[in-house]
């Protein structure tokens, strides 16, 4: 005659899914390094000096599928006289057309260092534009494990930022993206391949038993508290005397009546 208790799960840490988001900092003041520390929101000011000629970032072909990158539209002279979103001024003659406005050739331009975006590639952040050095020279947020600038879809997890494809479950490999992890021995895991390798499988159902999940050990067995029951009515042991045969739960009534 045994009696169970219930009690907490003793799996590792379930994490909540991590966030993709574009994640900027601020630009530096002007005479002053580049902040060391993670990236934070913040509104650019175009009244900072113009910083010395650098060499133009190299592209990171693994930021293609998911890049801020846009180019701009060149739309031909014609009938139509749009806009600019710049000046307001009626456009006549040849127009660009990105972000889904028009804009005087000469007048779509980085918002920090002024230079033309009409051929270029650029990068939307808060509404303002900027070539793609400016960007990854003051924007652009770091990752955590290639120490690479991110151009793309920003990964926030474990209070650092990554790339997509370089926030990886350590099981197998593949990217974890907004999907739930689980942390074990501070290595992320996939849900899938943590409960694989570490997790317990309730005796009763066999489907596992989770973080946050009721439970309790009895007949040298783990059991969800809800499938600790009698073999014979189901009526539920938890907290209760119960007998067993077989190694199996069985309530005081069924104790001495049902042979296995």
């Amino acid at each position: 005659m045994s009696k169970a208790s219930a009690g907490a799960p003793r799996q590792g840490n379930g994490v909540p899914p991590a966030s993709a988001k574009s994640s900027a900092a601020g630009f530096p003041k002007a005479g002053a390094p580049a902040p060391q520390t993670g990236p934070s929101f913040g509104r650019v000011s175009n009244s900072l000096p113009k910083g010395p000629d650098r060499p133009a970032p190299q592209p990171h072909p693994s930021d293609q599928d998911d890049s801020l990158v846009q180019r701009a539209e060149h739309i031909p002279a014609g009938k139509r006289t749009p806009m600019c979103g710049h000046c307001n001024m009626v456009i006549r003659g040849p127009f660009l057309v990105a972000m889904g406005k028009s804009w005087h050739k000469e007048e779509f331009t980085c918002s920090h260092c002024r230079s033309s975006l009409a051929d270029v590639g650029f990068v939307e952040e808060r509404g303002s534009v900027y070539c793609e050095r400016c960007y990854e020279q003051f924007l652009a947020p770091a990752c955590f494990k290639c120490q690479q600038k991110i151009l793309g879809e920003v990964i926030n997890a474990l209070k650092q930022t990554w790339h997509v494809h370089c926030f990886l479950c350590t099981g197998c490999q593949k990217p974890i993206r907004n999907n739930t992890f689980h942390l074990e021995d501070g290595q992320p895991y996939c849900e899938t391949d943590y409960y694989t390798l570490f997790g317990t499988s309730c005796h009763g159902c066999d489907f596992p038993i989770e973080a946050g999940d009721k439970f309790l050990e009895a007949l040298g067995f783990t059991w969800h508290d809800t499938c600790f029951v009698c073999t014979v009515c189901s009526t539920s042991l938890e907290g209760q005397t119960f007998f067993s045969k077989k190694d199996k739960p069985l309530c005081k009534k069924h104790a001495h009546s049902v042979q296995f």
